[in-house]
């Protein structure tokens, strides 16, 4: 056993594990139309629309990217990830993606993030021009800039 191929067998059972508890909140944000696996170096997703056509997650579409990026992001298996004494992640900050959503799906993760703030879990901050998104968040901060500053509001609810 060579320690080079016991580090991959180890990182590859991480990512592994990654990707199965990824795969399984893709299912719930998609509506069941896919899954989402990884195999020799290169992420697929499992069409179930499409008698389940396996396909590169190149081809999914902006919305899909982002409901695939944010499964990842979201697994709780992220912060087991991190090498011994690194700093917890705890939390996620997402910037990005809510505009390419259609309304029935900015839905489903809006209820996703909502669940999982009720979980405890972990904080997760929204950055977003989205209004019906914006809506949604129990704690708003406003940015506001002119020529030479900006200001941070704290919205009341």
């Amino acid at each position: 056993m060579r320690s080079d191929a016991f580090q991959r067998w180890l990182v590859s059972s991480a990512v592994d594990t990654l990707v199965a508890e990824a795969s399984a909140l893709l299912l719930d944000l998609s509506g069941g139309q896919f899954d989402l696996e990884y195999v020799k170096g290169v992420f697929h997703v499992i069409d179930h629309n499409e008698a389940d056509a396996r396909r590169p997650v190149k081809t999914l579409s902006g919305g899909e990217t982002f409901q695939a990026s944010l499964a990842l992001a979201l697994s709780s298996q992220m912060g087991a990830l991190a090498a011994a004494g690194a700093a917890k992640l705890d939390s996620i900050f997402l910037d990005a993606g809510f505009g390419t959503l259609d309304e029935e799906t900015l839905d489903t993760v809006a209820s996703t993030l909502e669940n999982l703030a009720a979980s405890g879990s972990r904080m997760v901050g929204v950055i977003t021009h989205v209004g019906a998104l914006a809506e949604r968040v129990p704690v708003r901060f406003r940015v506001t800039r002119d020529a030479t500053s900006s200001r941070i509001v704290r919205e009341a609810l």
